[in-house]
Order: C-alpha cells, then sequence, then structure tokens
C-alpha cells in the first residue's frame, strides 16, 4: 500500500522533532544531588592527572576540597580515548563511583587518530560507566590547531556534542577551549596552570549544581 507523499513528510518531521526533543532531555532532567562522602571517578589523560600544576592542584583535587566527594583521580598522562577504554572495568568495579567525569581525546587528535574509532571509544566509555549505574559528564576538547591556539579561539570537536545527544549524557562543553584559549591560564599549549586548573573546576562545579548533582 502505497502512502501520500506529504503523509511520509510528516511523519519523518515529526520523528525528527521527537529525535531533538529527546536529545536534549540529559541536560534539563534534573539529578539527584551527591552527598558528602560520594565517590566520583575522574576519568582521564594528563589533564585530569593534573600536568602543569603542582601537587593537589588538579582539578580533582580541587573539587573534592570543594564538595567534600571522595574524587579519585584516574587520570595518566599520554592515555588515549581508544586505550583507556579497556582500564575502565577495573576501576568502576573498585571504586562504584555514583559520577564518571570523563575527559580524554586530547592525545588521540594529537596522534591523528581517526575521529570515528575516538568517538567509538568514548562512546565505550560511557557506555560502561552508565552500565555501572554511574551518572557521565563528559568534558567537551578541542581538536589540535595551532592556528585557533595561536589567537585564542580553540573549539571543542564536534564529536562530544553528538555523544552527548546519542547516549544522553551530561556535557562540559567549552570549559577546557576556554582555558587552553588563554595564555594566563596555560602552563603549556595542551596543559591548564594551577590558575587554569582552579577555572575549570569551578566551571565545571557550577554545571554540576545547575544539573542537581551539587547542592
Amino acid at each position: 500500500m502505497a502512502f501520500p507523499k506529504h503523509t511520509v513528510r510528516v511523519n519523518w518531521l515529526a520523528w525528527l522533532v521527537l529525535g531533538l526533543v529527546l536529545s536534549g532531555c540529559s541536560a534539563d532532567v534534573k539529578h539527584e544531588a551527591l552527598p558528602v562522602g560520594a565517590t566520583v571517578l575522574a576519568f582521564g589523560d594528563s589533564i585530569t592527572f593534573g600536568t602543569g600544576a603542582g601537587v593537589d592542584e588538579d582539578f580533582p583535587s580541587l573539587m573534592a576540597k570543594d564538595t567534600g566527594w571522595n574524587v579519585i583521580n584516574a587520570g595518566i598522562p599520554g592515555d588515549t580515548a581508544i586505550d583507556a577504554q579497556h582500564r575502565l572495568e577495573a576501576l568502576l568495579a573498585e571504586h562504584q563511583p555514583r559520577l564518571v567525569i570523563v575527559e580524554l581525546g586530547g592525545n588521540d587528535f594529537l596522534r591523528k587518530k581517526r575521529t570515528d574509532r575516538v568517538q567509538e571509544a568514548l562512546r565505550s566509555i560511557i557506555q560502561q560507566a552508565q552500565a555501572a549505574g554511574a551518572v557521565v559528564v563528559l568534558v567537551a576538547v578541542p581538536e589540535l590547531s595551532l592556528l585557533r591556539a595561536s589567537i585564542g579561539g580553540l573549539q571543542d570537536s564536534s564529536i562530544y556534542e553528538v555523544l552527548a545527544q546519542e547516549e544522553g549524557v551530561l556535557l562540559a562543553a567549552d570549559i577546557l577551549a576556554e582555558v587552553l584559549s588563554d595564555e594566563s591560564l596555560t602552563a603549556d599549549p595542551i596543559h591548564p596552570n594551577a590558575a587554569g586548573y582552579r577555572h575549570f573546576s569551578e566551571a565545571l562545579l557550577a554545571l554540576l549544581r545547575d544539573w542537581g548533582l551539587l547542592l
């Protein structure tokens, strides 16, 4: 049975609108606030580790001080999303975090890994954390651009917004790009300094309050 062309068009548009509505739901939903002592896993690379700053000046340490949460720093300098996906399962089993903050992809971009491989590695990380019952916050990372870095205009890779919509996770957009675009907040072109980590932590905590995860 053939359907009139206008009916097909209307149905297609209806599904498109529904998809757009659903894709934006994760940021609008208020989550339950995490209590003092709750375990949070910061899963990332050298930026999570704190390269470029001193002891306890990394953003997981700053977040722990400001919230009272038990924030586990699982950052490994040089780690890629493609490699990191294989070490997450053990961390989830050991720590059983309520919240997982994922900050990965920068080293993949620096090593010119295929974008689709980076995206699927991040998707695997997100899905593992969700399967363990954790809320996931995905930190958007800018793609390497010496020109944009030189003029202070780094931009997030588009894969992070796509993943946040498709997987229904919270997206911390533009924060890292803003820090790395400001020479006063960086230790080198790819790492924040102590002030940069403080700026990053405060901006991330503001988002967590907006989402209801922090009172």
